[in-house]
């Protein structure tokens, strides 16, 4: 545990950062599940392109890595 003042509210603000990324992180993964599924409706996907770009932009996730995941939901599903 610090003991100095600044170290403590570090310590508060990286725990509550950690929670807020937490919830973040579930809410997109849950975002992507719901879009990859064969039924899933295009209000669903572009749910999940906002939430992709939310978390890029608050460095949730890298921005390639959302600009990769939106391009595999763009994509159309082949039948093979």
């Amino acid at each position: 545990m610090p003991n100095i003042a600044s170290a403590k509210k570090n310590m508060r603000k990286s725990r509550a950062a950690a929670i807020r990324n937490r919830a973040q992180r579930s809410a997109l993964r849950t975002a992507l599940k719901n879009a990859v599924a064969t039924d899933a409706s295009p209000e669903v996907k572009t749910l999940a392109v906002v939430l992709l770009d939310r978390a890029a932009r608050k460095g949730l996730i890298h921005k390639n890595a959302a600009a990769r995941r939106k391009s595999r939901l763009a994509k159309p599903i082949v039948a093979a």
